[in-house]
Order: C-alpha cells, then structure tokens, then sequence
C-alpha cells in the first residue's frame, strides 16, 4: 500500500507470474484503477527494478515493482439545503427514506448535490463523525436504489450502529422486480461476490478475490413473465443483490450494468411490456425494511419505507398486463 507521500513498493511473487503489470498494479493498490495504472506507467512514474515498462509487460517472479500514486486532492463539500424525508429522528440517529437519484456521499464526480450535503445543512454537527468523506454513514444504498437508511449523529452512535451491521445483527429487506418468474417459491443464494475480473466498476461471482455472500428471497407476487421479490441480505457486499439476483437468471428491470442488453431488448420488443419498459429508468429495487437496536437504548426497532411512485406504477402496469 501507498505511503502517506503515495510511494509504493511491491515484490512479484511466483503466483504473479505472467501477469500483466497495469492489472497487478490496479489489483495490488485498491486506490489505483487500471486506466490510472496505465497512464502512470507510460509517464514512467512506476517502473520495474528501476525500468520504464509497458502497461502490458508480463510480471516475473522477484519483479520490484515501485513508483508513486498520485493522492487524491481534499474534496471540498459544503452543507446544501436538499429536502430529506425524515422517518425518524432523535438525539442519537436520523432514519432517512431515500430517494432515487441521489448520491449518498460525496465522491469523484459527485462532490455536490449528494445525501451527506443534505445532512450536514440540517445537521451541522455531523461533520467528522466515522469520518470526514462519510459522516455519520453506516451503511450505503446505491444512486439508484430508494428506501431505508441510517445515519448516526454522534461517534457513540456510529461506532455502536456500524458493529450491529458488522455482526449481522440488522435486518434489511428489500423489494425488486426481476425478469422472468422463478420457479420455486423461494430460495437462498449462495455466491461468493468480488471485484470483476476485468472491469473494477463491476462485481461478479466469479472474482479472483470473492467474499462469501448470501441472499435469501421469496416470491411476493407473479407478474406475467416477471415477478416481485422479497430480498433478506444476509451480507451486505457491494451490488450484491443486484448481482446475486443476475446469476439466478432473474437480473432486476431497468438495472443498466447487470441486467444484461440481450434481456433488456428481449422485454422491450415484447409489446405487452414494451410500453411499461419505456418508463423504467433505474433499477427497480427499493430498500423497504430495515430493524435494528437503538444505539443508545438497545432497544430493537423498525423502519418501513413506501415503495417510491415509479416502482409502484410499473407494478400495477404489470399487474394490468397480467389481467388482459
């Protein structure tokens, strides 16, 4: 790992053989991607035993591969007055309902507008709590994944909410409509999910480096050729509903990185979904449950979250198509 300079060194091990040096860079530093490694290896700025090398040299065995990472310039964001809906709030916690569309903190590319602008506008004091890019955040739903979620609004807070999810004591469910009807009832998925192999903005199962994951679901409703599901997490790795839900053939509608093109084309030509489709601008997955211990009581407590209008209209689409 880079120092705090960003100076890096690392030794090729046999296991690294013949692979090629932007990947092993990228995969060995997890704050470099592949483009970043590339582009520094053609400014010379990582180099091999002392050599300048292409990003596609081949690593060999006793390789001292070292350079320097860039550090990212502090990001600068400031409290903005974004609406919140509010499910509840107290001294100790604030349970948010989120909306699709919305950043949760601040990130390249998003360094306004985000859900943590919004809460350091209604909550001034939240700043460095868990840390500066994340205050408060415990845990995180994607832009476009609406429903449930906490933020803690003091470290005693934070460190207590931040152990429950570690320790599997929280229970979050979710709601998404899928291609396709399963054939069971119900079912628990078993997959281990990591960094794609080839493209780090993506998940996979088949990752060279998986963590264990699992997700159960029950069927809540059939829809003619598609079906609403009841999703219980039992981890909570990085899209891992969306790509768990992918690998049973069943991917989520409108998800644009797994739902797969051949499947989304195959249900817009069909003309009983074609029109409903049209309106489906995200995934439709909805965060709409979520129980946990009040930090500072430990009492237990649940939070439900309406499932937001486009969900709930392609729904009753569905269901209407399903009737004629």
């Amino acid at each position: 790992m880079p120092d705090e300079e960003g100076f890096f060194t690392i030794i090729a091990a046999e296991v690294d053989t013949d692979t090629r040096l932007d990947y092993f860079v990228a995969s060995s530093i997890s704050a470099c991607s592949r483009k970043t490694a590339a582009s520094l290896l053609q400014k010379g700025l990582i180099r091999v035993s002392g050599s300048v090398k292409k990003p596609g040299y081949r690593i060999k065995p006793g390789d001292i591969i070292e350079g320097i990472i860039p550090l990212p310039e502090p990001m600068a964001f400031q409290p903005e007055p974004i609406p919140l809906s509010i499910l509840f709030e107290d001294e100790t916690i604030i349970i948010l309902d989120k909306a699709p569309g919305i950043v949760v903190h601040p990130a390249p590319g998003h360094y306004s507008g985000t859900l943590v602008n919004g809460l350091l506008f209604h909550c001034p004091d939240l700043s460095g709590i868990g840390g500066t890019l994340r205050p408060g955040i415990v845990h995180r739903l994607d832009k476009d994944t609406s429903g449930v979620l906490a933020v803690a609004k003091n470290q005693d807070a934070h460190i207590h909410l931040a152990s429950q999810f570690k320790s599997r004591q929280v229970d979050k469910r979710y709601l998404c409509v899928v291609y396709g009807e399963p054939k069971k009832d119900a079912g628990t998925i078993r997959l281990p999910v990591g960094r794609h192999p080839s493209d780090r903005k993506k998940m996979s199962v088949h990752s060279h480096k998986p963590r264990s994951a699992e997700t159960d679901w029950q069927v809540r409703e059939r829809l003619n050729g598609f079906a609403l599901l009841d999703i219980r997490l039992k981890t909570g790795r990085t899209h891992q509903i969306r790509v768990h839900c992918t690998a049973i053939h069943h991917a989520i509608v409108g998800d644009p990185v797994y739902g797969g093109r051949k499947t989304i084309q195959k249900f817009k030509k069909e003309k009983r979904a074609g029109r409903l489709m049209k309106g489906v601008s995200r995934q439709m997955l909805h965060a709409w449950r979520l129980s946990l211990k009040h930090p500072k009581t430990n009492e237990p407590m649940q939070f439900e979250a309406p499932v937001p209008e486009d969900m709930k209209a392609l729904i009753e689409g569905l269901r209407k198509q399903d009737g004629e």
